[in-house]
């Protein structure tokens, strides 16, 4: 089964999230990395998640009291495996007080060339594995009374732009989901956070998907220019710690969430004139 988690310390701290069991997919690189860091920082324990084992363990080692932290493989296509993994954590930490579903995929192709396989694994990895993972984590904090849920969505949540239709039905499925679990769950103690970044300087253009599942393999450049993913955990942590229902970070990109709000017709004028071939929104 591996070590448990660091027993609590007695020793008081001025930390958000001290001795709080912190659970991060998509923990190995980019945004989910950067959470690490920052809920590390802030006297988390945390609960290290993705399909890469070696890149979690370079990830706890650079975290604040690295001993305090575990390291539990998940691969978010295999939603079966997700009850035995809870249990595990579970087992090791003795609770889940903060569930981020970070783990993700974007994607780089038209719609009319994308195919009907790349589009079920877009759903099935931004989508079924957060919500999956999260029912089964739900028992857990209802329970207890207490926890919170934390979804890493995107701009793309509010928005369509061209070359991201499965991505961006995949974000608004979140959104749509995970507002409604908020409005039956907060009787219960349990919160939850959606977090809408823009642009943020990760891998995941190049990780994107193509219309046959190839990787992207580029970095775009909007991409490249985007924020640093720290300034982006660092918002996301803030928002979790105040108990913000949502959380939007980024540059200009971010008003487009207000202009597709509150003048469509402009936000689609816009859309019309921009070339999204070579640009990313998370």
């Amino acid at each position: 089964m591996g070590p448990r988690c660091a027993k609590p310390s007695t020793s008081r701290h001025t930390v958000k999230f001290h001795n709080q069991i912190v659970w991060i997919t998509g923990a190995s690189s980019g945004i989910g990395e950067a959470l690490a860091y920052a809920f590390a920082r802030e006297g988390a324990r945390l609960v290290l998640s993705s399909r890469r084992v070696a890149e979690l363990e370079r990830v706890r080692a650079q975290c604040a009291r690295p001993a305090n932290h575990v390291v539990v493989p998940l691969d978010v296509t295999h939603s079966d495996t997700f009850p035995a993994i809870v249990a595990e954590v579970l087992a090791r930490c003795g609770r889940i007080d903060v569930l981020v579903n970070n783990a993700g995929v974007s994607q780089r192709a038209l719609a009319s060339d994308t195919t009907p396989e790349v589009e079920r694994l877009l759903m099935e990895i931004d989508y079924f594995g957060p919500v999956a993972l999260t029912k089964a984590v739900l028992p857990s904090m209802r329970v207890r009374g207490a926890g919170h849920v934390v979804v890493v969505s995107s701009v793309m949540g509010y928005v369509g732009t061209p070359n991201r239709s499965t991505y961006a039905a995949a974000k608004h499925a979140l959104h749509g989901y995970f507002d409604s679990l908020r409005a039956e769950t907060w009787r219960e103690g349990i919160q939850v956070t959606i977090a809408c970044p823009g642009y943020v300087r990760t891998a995941v253009s190049a990780n994107a998907l193509g219309p046959r599942g190839e990787q992207h393999g580029r970095t775009d450049d909007t991409h490249s220019s985007g924020i640093a993913p720290e300034r982006c955990a660092a918002a996301i942590v803030r928002g979790v710690a105040r108990r913000r229902e949502e959380v939007h970070v980024g540059g200009w990109e971010v008003s487009g969430i207000y202009l597709k709000r509150f003048v469509p017709w402009l936000f689609s004028r816009i859309v019309r004139r921009m070339n999204f071939s070579g640009n990313d929104r998370r």
